[in-house]
Order: C-alpha cells, then sequence, then structure tokens
C-alpha cells in the first residue's frame, strides 16, 4: 500500500476540525449577542435556520463547513481506492496534496472574503485535481 497518498487526506480531515472550530467560535457568540438560546430551540431546527440571523461573515464559517462535507467525500473515497489498490503514483500525491491545499485557501477565502469569482476559481482547480484522481483510481481498478 502506499500511504503517503493518505497523508493529504489526513491533512483535508484535520484542517475539516479546524473548521468546525472556527465556525463554532463565531457562531455561538453571534448568536448569544443576538439573544438566541440554544436551549430553547425548536425540535428539528438546524444550523442554517441561524444564518439569517447573523452576519454574512458568521455564515460564510457555517457555509464552507457544509462544503468540506460534501465534496471532500468523494476525495477520500478516491484517496482510499488508490491506497488500497496500489494504484497511487508520486502524481497522485502531488494532486493530492493540490487539492488539499486548494480546498484551505478555498475555506479561508470564503470565510473571510468571501468573492465568490475567486472562490470559483479554488473550487474550479482543486475539482480538476479530483477529476485526475478519480480517473486514475479507475484506471488502477479495472
Amino acid at each position: 500500500m502506499y500511504t503517503s497518498i493518505l497523508a493529504p487526506a489526513a491533512a483535508l480531515v484535520v484542517w475539516s476540525i479546524i473548521m468546525l472550530f472556527w465556525m463554532a467560535g463565531t457562531r455561538l457568540p453571534a448568536m448569544s449577542k443576538i439573544g438566541m438560546d440554544l436551549s430553547k430551540a425548536a425540535p428539528g431546527g438546524r444550523g442554517q435556520d441561524i444564518d439569517p440571523h447573523v452576519s454574512p461573515s458568521v455564515a460564510w464559517k457555517s457555509h464552507n463547513y457544509t462544503h468540506l462535507m460534501e465534496q471532500p467525500t468523494i476525495f477520500y473515497a478516491t484517496i482510499m481506492i488508490l491506497a488500497i489498490s496500489g494504484g497511487a503514483t508520486s502524481l497522485s500525491v502531488s494532486l493530492a496534496w493540490g487539492y488539499t491545499v486548494l480546498r484551505v485557501i478555498h475555506s479561508i477565502w470564503q470565510a473571510t472574503v468571501n468573492t465568490v469569482a475567486i472562490r470559483f476559481v479554488f473550487f474550479l482547480l482543486s475539482s480538476l485535481c479530483l477529476t485526475i484522481l478519480a480517473v486514475q483510481a479507475l484506471l488502477a481498478t479495472i
């Protein structure tokens, strides 16, 4: 098994947890500031229900955390396929690191500046890395 391919995935997991704490660290004080009390929340409430009541810069962190739970799931599966199949190469590792670094940049940009046109470029480039990795995973398994 080519385990160095796992490092970028592990790094993205750690980054996702950092983003979780960043989100909570901004969201909870913002909720307190506007008088929202979680103990009085209606049953079935969701985090996204809070967004209209907090500043956009607080909501952006939540949006990004959600994004880190979406497309990266494909990344994690792809990395596992490459690691288990033995299909990982030095190119795969470079692309995996590229994906991870671009997702971290995407997160920081979305959580702070959030200019969509720039954010889209980071998303597009990371998606290109993921696409090549997915094709490599497919080729390694057929």
